[in-house]
C-alpha cells in the first residue's frame, strides 16, 4: 500500500465526512447500479447510442 494512501486513511480517520456526504456518495452509487441493473435487464436502446457525424458525410 502506498504511503499516500495510508495519509489519507489517517486524515479521514481523524476527520470522517458528514452523514449528509455519506449519504450522498452511496446515493450516487445506488443510482449507478439501478442505471446499469435496467440496461442489463432491458438492453441500451438506440436513440441513446451517439452518432459519429464524421462518418456521415
Amino acid at each position: 500500500m502506498n504511503t499516500r494512501w495510508l495519509l489519507k486513511a489517517k486524515r479521514w480517520a481523524q476527520n470522517p465526512p458528514s452523514p449528509a456526504s455519506i449519504k450522498f456518495i452511496v446515493g450516487i452509487i445506488v443510482f449507478c447500479l439501478i442505471l446499469f441493473g435496467f440496461e442489463q435487464l432491458f438492453g441500451w436502446p438506440d436513440w441513446l447510442t451517439p452518432t459519429d457525424l464524421r462518418r456521415m458525410r
